[in-house]
């Protein structure tokens, strides 16, 4: 979908004058694209689409998913977009695509095993080697890979903002850490495979916000929205203290593209906001989009004995290296998210 009626164009305007002078790395390409049909996948395709027709890139990308037919009836004029073509197939064993494909990102999380811990590193693992498999056939010239703040573990309570090169890590024995754990093993065999052959910048997502994120994510604020969108009050599932940052989905497609066409190979940067509220905050926000307000309910009493968590990234690296910046605030941001799903249910 192109032109005024788009709901996200806008967003997609920012996007394509903030990274304007990128595209032409990509004029003529061929991409691959794992993860396109979840929420960075698609704000990737809206990017590259919305830049493919004002600027005429003749870019093509294939999107490799599980389920075309399904992509089709939750997007039905992205996928309907003539620069994409769908690859049917499972991240851990899909058939290669013929042909070459200059830039490759890997962005696939498999849902199919939310949940079950045993599978959850295995997946993400051995969908990393076949994309790594398939990058070395196609002669790619660039892959970006889609990790996690996750492979940092849990965040001292003292430490404000984590660094790409802090010493924090996962905790094997816990069962929550099987997916920090997955992300830092794909991470070192990228590295393996950068040492060789490929460039792959790494790009370590934390938390987000905007159109397209499913609200029945693990993300407490999509939760937030669920819950005003349907009319209930808000339901925090703590004591509403742990603190977190939430990038709005066009600063993320920004930072995705910048890192993957500029980001320097075998590094890290970490891809969120410095802007650090509580869940508590971040509940109050949401529901200050919506008139009537609706009310919140916590499950539990803060304990003020208690240090509260954090998950909140340093972006230093990517500000310092590569000019990237959060720009949307967070009430603007869940106001455009807001108008977003509004906009789709008429």
């Amino acid at each position: 979908m192109s032109g005024p009626e788009h709901p996200l164009a806008d967003d997609l305007d920012a996007v394509l004058e903030r990274t304007r002078g990128l595209w032409e790395g990509l004029r003529g390409e061929r991409l691959f694209i794992t993860g396109g049909t979840g929420f960075f996948g698609k704000w990737l395709l809206e990017s590259v689409a919305w830049a493919d027709q004002r600027l005429g890139l003749g870019v093509h990308a294939t999107i490799l998913t599980r389920d075309p037919a399904l992509f089709h009836s939750q997007a039905p004029a992205l996928a309907a977009q003539p620069l994409f073509t769908l690859h049917p197939g499972d991240v851990r064993d899909f058939v290669f695509p013929d042909g070459e494909f200059s830039q490759v990102i890997h962005a696939a999380t498999d849902a199919s095993v939310a949940g079950e811990t045993e599978k959850i590193r295995e997946v993400i693992v051995a969908g990393t080697r076949r994309v790594l498999d398939f990058a070395a056939q196609a002669a790619t010239r660039r892959l970006l890979l889609v990790s996690s703040g996750a492979i940092y573990g849990r965040q001292p309570p003292e430490v404000p903002l984590l660094a790409e090169d802090d010493p924090a890590a996962a905790e094997p024995l816990d069962a929550r850490a099987a997916y920090g754990e997955g992300k830092r093993a794909s991470e070192a065999m990228a590295m393996d495979a950068a040492a060789q052959r490929l460039e792959i910048p790494v790009a370590r997502g934390f938390a987000f916000v905007g159109p397209y994120l499913p609200l029945d994510s693990s993300f407490a604020i999509a939760q937030f929205l669920g819950d005003a969108l349907a009319g209930r009050e808000i339901a925090i599932g703590g004591d509403g203290t742990p603190l977190r940052s939430y990038l709005y989905a066009s600063d993320l497609a920004v930072w995705l593209w910048t890192i993957l066409l500029k980001g320097k190979s075998g590094r890290a940067y970490n891809v969120g906001s410095e802007e650090a509220v509580t869940i508590r905050q971040a509940a109050e926000t949401v529901a200050g989009a919506f008139i009537p307000r609706p009310a919140i309910r916590a499950a539990r009493e803060a304990d003020p004995a208690v240090p509260p968590s954090r998950y909140v990234p340093s972006t230093r690296r990517a500000r310092e290296e590569l000019g990237l910046a959060s720009t949307v605030p967070l009430a603007e941001a869940v106001a455009r998210t807001v108008r977003w799903h509004r906009s789709r249910a008429k």
